[in-house]
């Protein structure tokens, strides 16, 4: 009976998968705990963390991000690409470039991913756009001057020197295990590939993703306890603003956009900022959409919105469930989900290898927003969290979340992915393990 209902099975495979999902997915629903306590608040939470997530990251960091990721896969050289950051370029140069570049963006663990997937498939080797991946969260220089001052200079300098030299090794190490395969990668890339495909100059190139990386960088400028930084917060819009300009007029000057079509965009943008100043980011939005519609209707630029589309419909559906699953299982920072709070200072109140094994697995997995992190390490530390998961979770929390997770496999694939996870859960648990003893 057996044997005739696996050759039943293996005959229909593609239903009896279909079969096995519906009854999980009744089971999964009938046994539900719906109308407890936790269960119907960690519901709530989830849709909390959502809609805050949609208000506050995807119009200002996700769509400049899809933009600067689609005119990444357009407008950039593929010898450029190749030249310093292919597989088959200098790895110190490669990493170096990588890391640096990702650093500049200092941006959250969700908006590199569209960057990261352009200059992956432009060319760049797997080791340089895996640093690249981690070093733009994880080297926020602002978030390690906050982390020193918040909660001592001590772990504020471990973070700093534990962020760069993972960037590096991860990338390394990532490369080491895919050589061959990278090797077959860089061939087929080059195959039919005779040099600069650019027909821009590289000093136009740089300024034209300049001005597009600072509009995200200060659209994005978030306030902290330093009255530099809030020098530049209380001006961000205005900075963003001669930005968005300046790249208008970049766009007339060397890409012959017509500029009626750009100032009848700008008054537009400047009349909604005008009526609406409490909303920036209704502007910010139409000046978005505006600039995509005008490269919509040019045909030399029209792959330009079709690439940002890609990265777009591919990232942003994985991005938003994966925020709802780790609000429903973890909440949001103050608020829990399904997992109680008070589990997880339990969990890591200690320098044991266990609890910082458990500290890099949970930031692994929680979603934080740029600088949320220090805050949520300092409540941890004050329910009696160690020096050593505290530092583990600074490590791996900013450069990893679960929707990340969900599109790096896309990119990646589950293999580089799993590999790519478990460098960085297995070198911040190391790391925090050696300074939490350490220090005792």
């Amino acid at each position: 009976m057996t044997e005739k209902l696996l050759e039943i099975y293996r005959n229909n495979q593609r239903e009896g998968n279909l079969l096995f999902a519906m009854i999980l997915a009744f089971l999964a629903i009938f046994f539900m705990p719906a109308g407890t306590e936790r269960f119907d608040n960690a519901v709530l939470e989830a849709f909390r963390l959502t809609n805050w997530y949609a208000r506050e990251h995807v119009i200002l960091c996700l769509l400049p991000a899809f933009l600067i990721a689609g005119a990444m896969a357009v407008y950039i050289s593929q010898g450029s690409v190749m030249r310093y950051l292919g597989p088959s370029a200098s790895k110190p140069v490669a990493f170096s470039v990588a890391s640096v570049s990702g650093t500049l963006l200092a941006v959250c663990s969700c908006t590199v991913l569209p960057l990261f997937g352009g200059i992956y498939r432009r060319g760049a080797g797997l080791g340089a756009a895996v640093a690249f991946l981690y070093s733009g969260p994880a080297i926020n220089i602002m978030a390690i001057v906050v982390t020193a001052k918040v909660l001592g200079a001590e772990i504020g300098l471990a973070r700093a020197i534990g962020a760069i030299v993972f960037a590096v090794v991860i990338g390394a190490i990532m490369h080491l295990i895919y050589r061959k395969e990278e090797a077959e990668r860089s061939v087929s890339s080059a195959r039919g590939f005779g040099g600069d495909d650019s027909d821009q100059p590289v000093r136009i190139i740089t300024l034209f993703f300049a001005l597009m990386v600072g509009i995200l960088v200060f659209a994005n400028w978030t306030a902290a306890d330093n009255s530099a930084w809030m020098a530049v917060y209380d001006l961000k819009w205005p900075i963003t603003a001669v930005l968005a300009a300046a790249l208008g007029v970049l766009l007339v000057w060397r890409w012959h956009w017509p500029p009626r079509q750009l100032l009848i965009l700008a008054a537009v943008i400047a009349i909604v900022a005008t009526l609406a100043p409490a909303m920036p980011e209704l502007p910010f939005v139409i000046g978005i959409g505006g600039l995509m519609l005008i490269a919509s209707l040019r045909d030399e630029d029209r792959e330009w919105p079709l690439q940002s589309w890609d990265f777009a419909k591919q990232i942003l559906p994985l991005l938003l469930a994966g925020v709802f699953v780790a609000g429903f299982a973890l909440g949001r920072p103050g608020h829990e989900g399904m997992i109680p709070s008070a589990w997880v200072a339990a969990a890591v109140g200690d320098n044991s290898l266990l609890s910082t094994i458990l500290a890099s697995v949970l930031g692994a997995l929680m979603y934080f927003s740029t600088l949320t992190e220090v805050p949520i390490v300092e409540a941890l530390m004050g329910s009696g969290m160690g020096k050593g998961p505290a530092l583990a979770l600074l490590l791996a929390g900013p450069a990893l979340s679960l929707p990340n997770m969900l599109v790096i496999r896309t990119i990646l694939g589950t293999r580089k992915t799993l590999v790519y996870c478990g460098l960085v859960v297995v070198m911040a648990t190391i790391t925090g393990f050696i300074y939490g003893n350490w220090q005792v």
